[in-house]
């Protein structure tokens, strides 16, 4: 695991660590070409410099944000902000199915929208995959 990474989750009480912990691993399994760091403060995984997956601490939870989750058709994920984004927040890591993870993970490789370069394009978000 990045170091930056496990500083950040070490950081976390010893039941946000656990969930943090899990959800680092098993991002790292399934996009184990990803560029990680920390970027605007919580762990963030990039596929060609385009945000991807990340997860940050919030007060009562763990959020965990798909970049192009909306695109995945799940009903578990959360409809997050004004562009594509989707997210499903964790209390506790019995709330964390690796099934599930694992799917939304293969969707993020598959489906992917151009954050990269919303600036450029003045908010416009693009297709990529």
């Amino acid at each position: 695991m990045n170091k930056d990474i496990q500083a950040y989750n070490n950081k976390q009480s010893a039941d946000d660590r656990v969930i943090c912990d899990l959800l680092a691993e098993q991002i790292d399994l399934a996009l184990s070409d990803a560029e990680n760091k920390i970027w605007h403060a919580h762990p963030v995984w990039f596929l060609d410099g385009n945000p991807i997956v990340g997860y940050s601490k919030l007060k009562g939870s763990v959020r965990l944000m798909f970049w192009s989750g909306q695109s995945f058709e799940e009903e578990d994920l959360q409809n997050e902000g004004s562009f594509k984004a989707a997210e499903i927040r964790y209390t506790s890591i019995e709330q964390v199915k690796p099934k599930d993870l694992k799917r939304w993970l293969k969707k993020a490789r598959a489906i992917q929208w151009d954050y990269k370069n919303i600036v450029k394009r003045k908010g416009v978000l693009e297709r990529l995959k």
